[in-house]
């Protein structure tokens, strides 16, 4: 019986890369314009005022201001910012 393995693929490998997803900045702190807020599979949260969303669903500040989240219909987050005043 030999006891070397023969030449097939290795059964390790198969773990992904971490996609780093999740909340970038909370309710209540400062962002710049272009900052990421959330990065998300699907909507989970919602963009609402000066929010973009990404074509992967990244929501990202449109202007400089603070970060809202907010409950509106059927119980969905949404996700604002509130420009500064000047």
């Amino acid at each position: 019986m030999a006891h070397k393995k023969g030449q097939s693929s290795s059964k390790n490998g198969r773990e992904s890369q971490s996609k780093r997803l999740g909340l970038k900045k909370f309710g209540g702190e400062v962002v710049k314009a272009g900052n990421i807020i959330v990065r998300q599979r699907g909507t989970v949260h919602n963009p609402d005022r000066n929010v973009g969303m990404g074509k992967d669903h990244t929501l990202y500040a449109l202007v400089d201001g603070t970060v809202k989240f907010t409950k509106k219909k059927a119980d969905k987050s949404y996700v604002s910012v509130i420009p500064f005043e000047n």
